[in-house]
């Protein structure tokens, strides 16, 4: 069984920071890719932002300079450092890695999500 579990969300004023905590557990042999999707009310799940296992990241347009993704192989866990937090960046935010499990098949996982919002 593998789980995905994460923490850090929260309620911030505008221009504050959070960070967000994914700790992947389970008969992981490896992982892939591992990033964080935000859903705010009435919208679709979008990217924020992911990670290689080699490092390489990428950015929604909309969080690029202000967040900041991150990880840790040897915790299997995955950050995001979120800075100058917007209202708008409100949304439940979910963490997800490719996974290979130790029976040599490749998952796709999901975190139940962390609510994030910003508000005065």
């Amino acid at each position: 069984q593998v789980q995905l579990v994460e923490s850090g969300g929260g309620l911030v004023r505008p221009g504050g920071s959070l960070r967000l905590s994914c700790a992947a557990s389970g008969s992981i042999f490896s992982i892939n890719a591992m990033g964080w999707y935000r859903q705010a009310p009435g919208k679709q799940r979008e990217l924020v932002a992911a990670i290689t296992s080699g490092g390489s990241t990428n950015y929604a347009d909309s969080v690029k300079g202000r967040f900041t993704i991150s990880r840790d192989n040897a915790k299997n866990t995955v950050y995001l450092q979120m800075n100058s937090l917007k209202p708008e960046d409100t949304a439940v935010y979910y963490c997800n890695a490719d996974l290979l499990l130790a029976t040599m098949t490749r998952g796709d996982y999901w975190g139940q999500g962390t609510q994030v919002t910003v508000s005065s």
